[in-house]
């Protein structure tokens, strides 16, 4: 977070709606801002329009699934009073800002985003030749942007996609960043920072400057975030004058990488509804237990009495997640020794699933009986993203000439 003003210290995530959230998503996303939500300043969105670059052929799936998701958040222990929950076509600004950095990003780096392919060839039933699907991390790009996020939790697999965003920031600051008389406003503005102040950055500038000296430009960064007699204008200016570059419009993000969930599916890969193995946040106990109990396990234990081996049953991973190291070595033995049938196995998982998702439902059902009170988060949470996303935009247009009186 070195490079990022205090004041844009924010978190910045989405998901897209298509379909109910199930475990996986709950022990790979939700209970990761659950924690962050404590720690930053936090915008979690839901992304409607990046679900339309794969599902635009039937987007009853979306419309059906947008409030159906924020339920899911909420029950989870996502606090609209800690975070900002919205929806993403309810700030349209995200589309000015995805066009008009569409002006400037050269085709190729979009092409080379590792997901392209990736995607492309994982989802080969589908049509996929379109900008939309092309666009799509250049709209996450704009979604990051818009809010000046400084970090964005994601895997390792979308690390690209920041990358590919702090290029975009890099390249539109130092198209648009030079404005009219620059280094005379930024000489104006350290004047206001007071004597002693202004002498110190200006001490600082020149050691980074001419002798590359990182230590200096950290300090000076932290001296600029403690200044109170300057606009924040001011201050994205002296980042850039401090580094020898034009104003910072667009602040560079930085990679959260967060744990890769280790939420098995049923059948042992990973919990996807694309392999049809999963348990869903909201699936009542009737149903969870009947998938728990029909999971495949062992296949050479054919007979009660056939020993196993917990390595090669998915339960197994079931029991890592869920069980303490007492349960574990229950299940080793038992099963090696042909001492526990699967169904003993199982069993404890199933009453570890339940009792997890037990109050999570029963928040889950308390928004269901109030659907109003969902729609006002959302529509609170739009209204509080939307008014940041027009300060944004306000600064973009001036920068690019399209301010117009």
């Amino acid at each position: 977070m070195e490079s990022v003003p205090s004041q844009y210290q924010r978190v910045l995530s989405g998901m897209r709606p298509t379909g109910r959230l199930h475990l996986g998503h709950y022990h790979g996303v939700l209970k990761n801002w659950v924690e962050l939500q404590n720690e930053y300043e936090c915008f979690f969105f839901v992304a409607d329009w990046h679900a339309l670059t794969t599902h635009y052929e039937d987007p009853s799936i979306i419309e059906k699934s947008v409030n159906d998701m924020v339920i899911d958040w909420l029950a989870a222990g996502v606090n609209q009073g800690l975070a900002k929950i919205f929806v993403q076509s309810k700030v349209p600004e995200h589309a000015e800002l995805h066009l008009l950095l569409s002006m400037i990003t050269p085709l190729g780096w979009l092409e080379r985003v590792p997901s392209y392919k990736d995607q492309q060839e994982k989802l080969k039933g589908k049509d996929l030749a379109t900008y939309g699907f092309l666009g799509y991390p250049l709209l996450q790009s704009a979604d990051i942007l818009m809010y000046k996020a400084g970090l964005v939790p994601v895997g390792e697999d979308q690390v690209a996609h920041v990358e590919l965003t702090r290029e975009v920031a890099r390249r539109f600051n130092h198209i648009y960043g030079r404005e009219a008389g620059f280094e005379e406003k930024a000489e104006a503005a350290i004047k206001k920072m007071g004597k002693k102040n202004a002498k110190l950055y200006k001490s600082l500038r020149t050691k980074y400057q001419e002798q590359g000296d990182h230590e200096a430009l950290s300090v000076a960064r932290a001296l600029l975030e403690s200044q109170q007699n300057i606009t924040v204008g001011d201050r994205e200016r002296l980042f850039g004058f401090l580094e020898g570059s034009g104003r910072v419009i667009l602040a560079e993000p930085q990679s959260l990488l967060t744990k890769a969930s280790k939420m098995p599916g049923l059948d042992g890969q990973k919990m996807s509804k694309s392999y049809g193995n999963t348990i869903a946040l909201r699936d009542d106990p009737e149903t969870l237990e009947k998938k728990l109990r029909t999971m495949p396990t062992d296949t050479a234990r054919v007979r009660r009495t056939d020993p196993g081996d917990p390595a090669r049953c998915p339960v197994w991973k079931f029991h890592e997640i869920y069980s303490d190291d007492s349960t574990r070595n229950w299940v080793v033995e038992g099963c090696k020794s042909a001492g526990i049938g699967c169904i003993d196995c199982k069993q404890p998982v199933i009453d570890a699933v339940l009792n997890e998702l037990k109050p999570i439902q029963e928040r889950a059902r308390e928004y269901e009986e109030q659907p109003e009170l969902v729609s006002t988060i959302i529509a609170e949470g739009s209204e509080v993203a939307r008014d940041c996303a027009r300060d944004t935009m306000e600064e973009v247009r001036q920068a690019m000439g399209l301010a117009y009186k």
